[in-house]
C-alpha cells in the first residue's frame, strides 16, 4: 500500500523539504527519526554524542534543522547568500565544496542527478519522484538510503535508492570505519 498523499505528509512537495544540494530530507535518518521513528533517534544520539534536540530537524530550509544541517552545511548558507534554490542554479556548480561532499557519504550519490532532475523538471516533480524512489514498494514507508530493509515491515530492499546502490552503500560505510 502506497502513502498518501496528505497536505500534512511529506509526500507533498513542500520546498522546505528539498535541500539546496540535492538531497531529499524525507529521507534522512535525522528526519525520520524526529517525525516517525524516535528510537533513531536516540541511536544517532549515542553516535554523534549530540543531544536529542539538537538532532531534530524539520528539513533543510525549515526553521529546526539538525546540528549539522545548522552548524557544518556550507552549502544552505551559500545558496542562500547567492538568491538561489539549489546548487544546479549556481555559475559555479559543481564547485569543489560540493564535489568534496557529495564524495563523503553513500547517502549523496544521486546529488548530481538530482541536481539535473530539479533543474529539468522542476522542484515539485522531483519530489514527487523522490516520494517513490525513497518509498518501501510494500507499505509506502520513506527509508534512508541507510535502511536495507524497511524499517517499519522488514521488506528488502527498502525503497528503490537501496536497490539500486546497496553495493557501494555497504562498502562506502565499511571504508569510513
Amino acid at each position: 500500500m502506497k502513502m498518501e498523499k496528505k497536505s500534512e505528509s511529506p509526500c507533498v512537495p513542500d520546498k522546505k523539504l528539498a535541500a539546496g544540494c540535492g538531497l531529499f530530507c524525507p529521507s534522512r535518518t535525522a528526519y525520520i527519526g524526529a517525525h516517525e521513528d524516535p528510537k533513531r533517534l536516540e541511536g544517532l544520539a549515542a553516535r554523534t554524542g549530540q543531544p536529542l534536540e539538537k538532532l531534530q530537524c524539520n528539513g533543510c530550509r525549515s526553521d529546526k534543522r539538525s546540528y549539522y544541517c545548522e552548524n557544518l552545511c556550507t552549502m544552505y548558507k551559500c545558496a542562500a547568500a547567492k538568491r538561489i534554490d539549489f546548487c544546479g542554479q549556481c555559475a559555479e556548480y559543481p564547485c569543489e565544496e560540493l564535489k568534496a561532499f557529495q564524495a563523503a557519504m553513500p547517502h549523496r550519490l544521486e546529488l548530481w542527478k538530482s541536481q539535473a532532475r530539479i533543474k529539468e523538471a522542476g522542484h515539485e516533480k522531483w519530489f514527487e519522484e523522490m516520494v517513490d524512489h525513497y518509498s518501501c514498494p510494500a507499505c509506502g514507508t520513506i527509508n534512508s538510503t541507510y535502511d536495507m530493509v524497511c524499517w517499519k515491515c522488514g521488506t528488502a530492499p527498502s525503497c528503490a535508492y537501496v536497490g539500486q546502490h546497496k553495493d557501494e552503500n555497504i562498502r562506502r560505510m565499511a571504508s569510513k570505519k
